[in-house]
């Protein structure tokens, strides 16, 4: 054994200790620095020079030497343990695989043992099995061929007692012998190919189908053969108990054959040759019924078994008669049908369904019904418990009644659509007249001041409600889609004839029944055009009133198109759009505010015109605003808190007046600034102290006048702050030294009004009075040009 094979076995894990190197050091110094004697470029004559590196040193070999030859010994006795252990390890790993090769073996011959012990076992279960399944084979075949013997006997002999039972008409005892058959012959199924079985069914079928024959006869018998009678009643429902144990098919030939024999006598006195079939005495038809069941149920009734439901047959089949009946009728006699009398027999038909669907189906109509509230309110098309008729219509929504009979009127509607079109051709002719006589005192007052909603705008939509509520009832289809285009037709009409009447002026533009949508928008724009005076108090009220009208409108509009929507079928949406009439009502509330606006710039034109003939070059001091300032807030003070007042309901559309206004009146102030030339410096100032002035006045315009101050809307805040601070700046640049300094000037403009336009800059060198030659000029145009690109380019 070599020292390599030692050094392996007598290796442990390896434990990695880092000390500092002064540690190092010392551990080498005490141990004479042994590591070095591992290393491959160990110099023994360096390392003993190190080691005694003095004569005087050199006293210390001895004990060197000592303490080496005492290492070493430790060392072989260390190398000698280690080989002698390694030694007896190997002899004792060796008994250790013998041992264990000698227990695989036993272990081998013992799993051989019990594998052939395991066949043996199986085998002889497999044996004992065998035959156990052949004693179950041979039971279960005894089994099935004693009770396949059972059901023959019991079919041979049910046949006969079937047929006799059959021939004596002993109905009731042949029900259980008849379904115990019935059940003996599924069970026989599988031995279709036996010859005599399948003659013994074939004999059970021919028992079966002559019964039914037979039961049906007897009811001809009874009620229509000449010994009517001659089969009691007794039998008779033991004959019904016989059917239900038959096929269905037998059950439903007799009932067909008895709802038409109940029908007999309504089909001959309401046939198409007899007056009282047309539609003004369909109450006639439903009263027959009511009558006819009432007798059936008193006499016959006990006859049926009740989930025979013979009354709702006969119901049931009465209506689809008088469907088909009362479809070729009015398709016969169309020339004789006018509204009123449709809609005499639909709410006869309706009410009777309800009957139809109270009596079979149990369901109680709920009358509920609103009170009607007085004053202009909101038209909700929600509110479906106006009337008992639409509340009962909620809750027989799913109903197979209704609409069973009422389904043959629907291509009739248009006759009603067309009756709602006279109706509210009157009825729009009343509120045409009704708005060119209107006067202050007849606009109906929503809020507390003028300008409220029309009252005819709640009186139409009231009527569409109605309208709209009852066509639901009839029909979801067609009609539903020619209701939208009426309603269409007098929304326009209403917007062209009443509420354009309205506006002051209307009248003097001819015609104006007769115009479409888009020369209503052209005329209403020419009026705009036309304003040359202002306006009374009591022609700014109707200017408010159809604004607010206008928006009951738009807003009642968008409901109502929901509604229809909802109501038609899901196919036929799509072919509902109300938003041309929208957008018209939008156009007509536009129109208005604008028509305010003007009115209110009407006024402060000669407060600016005045501003523009002030001679600004000659002030001297600067003192409080000017004439033409107060003038201008007077003019606000005495208009703009009657419009808000009149705006109170549509608050919206009074903000949508101030933006407007600002827009419009700010850009116009401006232009009338330019004017003011030349101006002193002194003037300037003037100038500026009444351009704050109106600021501030114009940024409480929404609040002018009135005790309660609010906060004006950023929106319009942001608008009159953007066009005055304009206004300002150009005031500074006026009052702003030239002093050969061009182009300085030319960059403070730019600075303060980078919005500004090469002609704007002109019109403030000509306020400013400055005296430019040709050259100048050019030059200081090009060079506004350079600067004004370079600035933008650096925004961007």
């Amino acid at each position: 054994m070599d020292s390599n094979d030692v050094d392996d076995k007598d290796s442990g894990p390896e434990v990695q200790l880092n000390f500092p190197a002064s540690v190092m050091s010392r551990i080498e110094e005490l141990m004479g620095g042994t590591e070095q004697f591992d290393s491959d470029e160990f110099d023994a004559v360096s390392y003993i020079n190190r080691v005694f590196p003095t004569e005087q040193s050199l006293s210390g070999v001895e004990t060197a030497a000592a303490r080496c030859e005492f290492r070493l010994a430790a060392v072989q006795h260390d190398i000698r343990r280690l080989v002698r252990a390694q030694h007896d390890q190997r002899i004792a790993g060796h008994e250790a695989l013998l041992e264990a090769q000698k227990c695989i073996s036993e272990l081998a011959l013992q799993v051989t043992d019990i594998n052939k012990k395991a066949e043996r076992s199986e085998s002889m279960v497999r044996k004992i099995t065998s035959e156990i399944k052949q004693l179950d084979c041979a039971k279960w075949n005894l089994t099935a061929a004693i009770t396949a013997l059972n059901h023959l006997h019991m079919l041979a002999g049910g046949a006969a007692s079937l047929r006799a039972l059959a021939t004596s008409r002993q109905y009731k005892e042949l029900v259980l012998p008849l379904q115990a058959i019935m059940e003996v012959l599924e069970h026989l199924e599988c031995y279709r190919e036996i010859r005599e079985l399948n003659a013994l069914r074939e004999e059970v079928h021919a028992i079966r189908a002559d019964l039914a024959a037979q039961i049906l006869q007897d009811f001809k018998q009874a009620f229509t053969g000449a010994a009517a009678g001659a089969v009691s009643a007794r039998t008779l429902g033991d004959a019904c108990g016989a059917l239900d144990a038959l096929q269905p098919r037998a059950r439903t030939d007799l009932l067909a054959w008895l709802v038409r024999l109940q029908l007999q006598e309504y089909e001959h006195l309401f046939s198409a040759e007899q007056e009282q079939a047309w539609l003004s005495h369909v109450s006639r038809r439903y009263a027959w019924l009511k009558k006819h069941l009432l007798s059936f149920e008193q006499t016959l009734a006990n006859v049926f078994p009740a989930h025979w439901r013979l009354s709702e047959r006969i119901a049931y089949q009465f209506c689809k008669v008088t469907r088909d009946s009362l479809t070729s009728l009015m398709a016969a006699r169309r020339s004789e049908l006018d509204c009123k009398l449709l809609l005499y027999a639909i709410q006869q038909t309706h009410n009777f369904e309800l009957l139809l669907h109270k009596r079979f189906i149990g369901t109680e109509p709920n009358t509920e019904t609103l009170e009607a509230s007085g004053g202009v309110k909101e038209i909700s098309f929600d509110d479906e418990n106006e009337t008992p008729e639409q509340t009962e219509g909620q809750n027989t929504n799913s109903s197979p009644w209704l609409g069973l009979i009422g389904s043959c009127f629907e291509p009739h509607l248009s006759l009603y659509i067309q009756s709602l079109d006279t109706n509210l051709r009157s009825l729009m002719d009343r509120f045409i007249q009704e708005a060119k006589t209107m006067e202050l005192s007849e606009v109906s007052e929503t809020g507390s001041g003028a300008g409220g909603v029309l009252a005819s705008c709640a009186d139409l939509f009231l009527f569409y409600k109605k309208c709209l509520a009852q066509c639901a009832r009839l029909s979801t289809g067609e009609p539903m889609i020619e209701l939208a285009g009426v309603f269409q037709k007098y929304l326009r009409e209403y917007a062209r004839n009443v509420l354009h009447s309205c506006v002051p002026h209307a009248h003097t533009h001819a015609h104006a029944h007769t115009l479409t949508v888009p020369a209503l928008v052209t005329n209403l724009h020419t009026f705009l055009n036309d304003a040359t005076h202002r306006y009374t108090k009591q022609e700014i009220a109707k200017i408010t009133s159809v604004i607010t009208t206008s928006e009951y409108c738009l807003e009642t509009t968008v409901h109502l198109e929901e509604k229809l929507k909802e109501k038609v079928s899901p196919a036929l949406a799509n072919k509902i759009d109300l938003g041309p009439e929208q957008d018209l009502f939008h156009k007509m509330i536009s129109t208005c505010i604008q028509l305010l606006v003007q009115d209110l710039e009407l006024a402060c034109d000669p407060a600016l015109q005045a501003m523009t003939k002030i001679s600004w070059l000659h002030f001297d001091t600067v003192g409080d605003q000017s004439s033409y300032i107060t003038q201008i807030i007077m003019h606000l003070k005495n208009t703009v808190p009657v419009l808000r007042d009149n705006l109170a309901s549509s608050r919206k559309y009074f903000t949508q007046f101030c933006i407007r206004f600002a827009n419009s009146f700010i850009p116009k102030f401006i232009q009338n600034i330019y004017k003011c030339k030349p101006i002193s410096t002194v003037g300037s100032e003037q100038l500026l102290l009444d351009t704050h002035m109106l600021k501030t006045a114009l940024l409480e315009l929404p609040s002018i006048g009135s005790e309660v101050k609010r906060q004006a809307p950023t929106t319009y805040t942001k608008v009159v702050i953007k066009l005055m601070t304009k206004a300002e700046m150009i005031l500074k640049l006026v009052m702003a030294p030239l002093d050969n300094n061009l182009e300085g000037f030319v960059g403070q403009f730019l600075q303060l009004l980078p919005e500004s336009t090469i002609a704007e800059f002109h019109k403030v060198l000509d306020m400013k009075g400055a005296k430019l030659s040709k050259t100048q000029l050019s030059a200081l145009d090009a060079l506004f040009k350079e600067t004004s690109k370079s600035n933008n380019e650096i925004s961007k």
